[in-house]
């Protein structure tokens, strides 16, 4: 079930009221057996995949808490393997196999060992990474084993997060499914503004520069430098928009029940360095890769090449958590470079090269951004020869003309564009006038709600557009 669906709009004007109506010893049913249909319009016998997942943590939860030494290391470990053994059959397995079979042909040799015919369970990694987050922490001692069946599974399975994320730290919402909500007029507003702007960037900026990109790099060899650059930025903002609508939806429906999720996007694209745009892009992922391999591999608490090279594992692991493609993994690989050269010229980047301190923070921007983008080829490419080849046309600007499909398409992405950056620039840097403007008289608020809803209706693209991470 898609957030920018129809189908999505009944569930949830469903699903809320009779969260409040019902006593709150019955509201994590509710919450579940929803949760449970949302995922199953997909593929409804990949729910047993979750359940499979969930009944292994959870009782191991239970035994690692009440074991010590070797044991509890023991119980951790079966979590463990099982999560990561799931994401390497259905994510992975026919990737390394594809590998094995190429390297197998280098050397005059034929692989026999089978392909596997399934499809990718939608948001795999993401309820696979919530889940092993909540066994690690209950043997670190962070929290206590929940032993609810119902409220456990809910917690792998809560529908707003479910298939991309926030991906939630037990600490943070396991105990609020305990706690009862009340409907809270606040909330409500606030989850419904997050709702409604998430849906605008995914519809109106997302969906609509999807149409261009699409176009480019689905025929990347038929199309110059200059239309592949603009292609390039437009996929940065439309992965951007995609993936942070959808968190802001995610977020903006737990909030309206009276649960709060954590923040997913900062703003990325106003970060003045690499390791800042990671501090503000899917916060819920780069802080996992951080706590539960970045510091365990020691981090910067080591020898100056060693660090290097725990930045660069982080970075190329969090690309094959992407996808099974080497796209991804150079993709991560160039993050991590990129990671490296920006602590190793901390204090360059730290001097006001231009001599105007403002003028420096938005060399830096742009610079940052550009960094960004390059390594967006890739992520977006078919494949790694394809990256490349675009990569060499955008250098060298080969080919003539820009292809800007509809004259009104390609105007109307750049007006959203700037409309967005002009929106975050205002939040960033001059919070006070969105605070004076929530504290404005109601007709003010009300009359910039139905502007948000009117574009969404007039210029939203409704062609029922999946989010990019869904398949992640």
């Amino acid at each position: 079930m898609l957030f920018n669906s129809l189908h999505f709009f009944f569930f949830f004007i469903l699903v809320t009221p009779a969260f409040f109506l019902l006593p709150h010893q019955h509201r994590w049913k509710l919450l579940l057996a929803s949760s449970c249909y949302f995922y199953m319009t997909f593929v409804p016998v990949y729910i047993l995949i979750l359940g499979f997942t969930i009944i292994i943590d959870y009782f191991a939860g239970i035994l690692i808490e009440n074991s010590k030494g070797k044991k509890k290391k023991k119980f951790l470990i079966l979590s463990l393997v099982a999560n990561i053994g799931v994401l390497a059959v259905f994510k992975y397995y026919n990737f390394l196999n594809d590998n094995l079979s190429f390297l197998l042909g280098n050397i005059g040799y034929q692989n026999h060992v089978p392909y596997l015919e399934i499809l990718l369970p939608i948001g795999l990694s993401f309820h696979t990474f919530q889940a092993m987050s909540y066994t690690i922490e209950v043997y670190r001692g962070n929290q206590k084993a929940e032993k609810h069946f119902g409220i456990y599974s809910l917690y792998v399975m809560f529908y707003p997060q479910l298939v991309a994320g926030p991906i939630e730290r037990p600490q943070n919402i396991l105990h609020q499914f305990h706690v009862k909500q009340y409907f809270n007029y606040a909330n409500v507003v606030e989850g419904l503004k997050l709702i409604t702007w998430g849906l605008f960037k995914k519809v109106v900026i997302a969906d609509r520069l999807s149409i261009y990109v699409d176009a480019v790099y689905n025929n990347a060899d038929q199309h110059s430098g200059l239309t592949l650059i603009v292609a390039t930025v437009f996929f940065a903002f439309q992965i951007y928009c995609d993936f942070s609508g959808y968190s802001d939806i995610a977020i903006g429906c737990a909030r309206v029940m009276g649960y709060n999720l954590m923040i997913n996007f900062r703003r990325p694209y106003l970060a003045g360095s690499i390791k800042d745009f990671w501090s503000r892009w899917h916060i819920s992922l780069s802080t996992w890769f951080r706590d539960y391999l970045y510091f365990p591999l020691g981090g910067s608490k080591v020898a100056i090449p060693r660090w290097y090279l725990n930045l660069f594992i982080v970075f190329m692991v969090s690309g094959l958590w992407h996808g099974a493609n080497w796209t991804f993994i150079v993709w991560g690989a160039l993050h991590g470079i990129y990671q490296i050269f920006s602590v190793s010229f901390k204090k360059f980047n730290e001097r006001n090269i231009l001599g105007y301190r403002p003028l420096t923070n938005a060399f830096h921007v742009l610079l940052t951004f550009a960094l960004v983008c390059f390594a967006w080829i890739f992520f977006r490419a078919n494949n790694v020869t394809e990256a490349f080849n675009i990569c060499k046309s955008i250098f060298t600007l080969k080919g003539e003309g820009l292809f800007i499909g509809t004259p009104e398409g390609f105007v109307y992405a750049l007006i959203w564009i700037l409309f967005l950056l002009v929106v975050e620039y205002i939040t960033e840097y001059h919070s006070d006038i969105i605070k004076v403007f929530y504290s404005s008289n109601r007709v003010v608020r009300y009359a910039g709600y139905t502007v948000i809803v009117l574009f969404i209706i007039l210029f939203g693209v409704f062609n029922g557009g999946q989010f990019i991470y869904f398949q992640f």
